[in-house]
């Protein structure tokens, strides 16, 4: 394919929607399938008019060597094992109070470098507690997490479909959904107490965990939680595909707001 189809098929991928780029990569061949992908990872039509921001050429498809450090991790994991010790690894630097020395990721440089587009290698459910920043807690930079939160970190449609997004189309490797110690929505739930506004609408979806736990124990609804939450995602076709095609790992944590460490849920 000549550098002006290339340039072409990037454009029309880029502006279709994804079942529409899924069924024009299926009639044109693999090859074109890899250019929807790279268009989704340039970040849509505006990144893609742009061109490649290390060469200025549309057609570089991120080949030349800086614009694969422009928008992915410098040492992208293999496979979703890795990218899960990628956060071990991360969490365990944290709770140790040694961060990585000169990150790579996590400086001006690494925030003007991916302006033009994120290749994150992994995704989290994350509850919207101020005190569990994602990216500080697994010693990660810009473009690295694609981060999703909400009150009681509980699957909604707009939730799923945001983390679809950014697994089927961002390439996450890794999907965590991540509770935290003392939750105040599972707290909450599990009294059953009047409250103010729409905040009792959350307690429809994490009460499935309240309800599976002994009264009051807290503790062990937030880990039960987390697991609730993680069946809902498998519910995803979308996500169930990918961790069928072994792209994709699903795994749960609760983070203990006392020490910063993440504990995997089974």
């Amino acid at each position: 394919m000549s550098s002006r189809n290339v340039a072409t098929a990037l454009r029309m991928f880029a502006t279709l929607g994804r079942s529409q780029a899924g069924e024009a990569s299926a009639m044109m061949g693999t090859g074109s399938s890899l250019l929807a992908q790279r268009a989704a990872a340039l970040g849509g039509a505006s990144a893609v008019n742009k061109g490649c921001g290390c060469c200025g050429r549309v057609a570089c498809m991120g080949t030349c060597v800086p614009m694969r450090h422009l928008h992915a991790h410098p040492n992208p994991p293999a496979d979703p094992d890795q990218a899960l010790e990628y956060l071990r690894e991360g969490n365990k630097r944290f709770v140790n109070n040694k961060p990585h020395d000169a990150h790579p990721t996590r400086n001006l440089d690494r925030v003007k470098a991916t302006a033009g587009g994120q290749k994150p290698f992994a995704a989290v459910l994350s509850c919207a507690d101020s005190r569990v920043p994602v990216e500080i807690v697994f010693d990660q930079g810009f473009g690295d997490v694609f981060v999703t939160r909400v009150a009681g970190n509980i699957v909604t449609n707009e939730i799923t479909a945001s983390l679809e997004f950014g697994t089927a189309v961002l390439g996450s490797k890794v999907l965590m959904v991540l509770g935290h110690s003392a939750c105040g929505a599972v707290a909450a739930t599990m009294s059953g107490g009047a409250v103010p506004g729409v905040i009792s609408s959350l307690y429809y979806s994490i009460s499935p965990a309240c309800k599976k736990v002994a009264s009051g124990d807290v503790d062990a609804a937030i880990a039960e939680n987390v697991r609730v939450q993680m069946e809902q995602l498998k519910v995803s076709p979308v996500l169930q595909g990918l961790v069928k095609e072994g792209k994709l790992k699903i795994v749960g944590g609760v983070y203990d707001l006392a020490t910063g460490k993440v504990n995997e849920i089974a």
